[in-house]
């Protein structure tokens, strides 16, 4: 391959390259609208993982016995209401 070949493959490359890099997509066009019952879902992923946390972190040491049951307390009730919720909406 001479050196001229050689120049030329590099600027076909880059230039490829940079095409692939920089080619607008419409990704906002693709994705969906969220829902209220899939923000629901995730919240309540959200929930449970802060509930084992917090299990993680009480067993641990971390966490005081009056500090963790109010902890605890609160987010029960949140995931309880988030729950109630999300029953009334897959119903209807």
């Amino acid at each position: 391959m001479t050196e001229t070949q050689g120049f030329v493959a590099g600027v076909m490359l880059a230039l490829a390259l940079g095409i692939y890099t920089f080619w607008p997509e419409n990704v906002f066009a693709s994705q969906r609208q969220k829902t209220r019952l899939d923000y629901l879902l995730e919240r309540k992923e959200q929930l449970y993982e802060n509930l084992r946390d917090l299990n993680f972190e009480y067993r641990a040491g971390k966490y005081p016995d009056e500090d963790f049951a109010e902890q605890r307390a609160l987010l029960e009730n949140e995931t309880a209401q988030l729950l109630a919720e999300i029953e009334h909406l897959q119903q209807a």
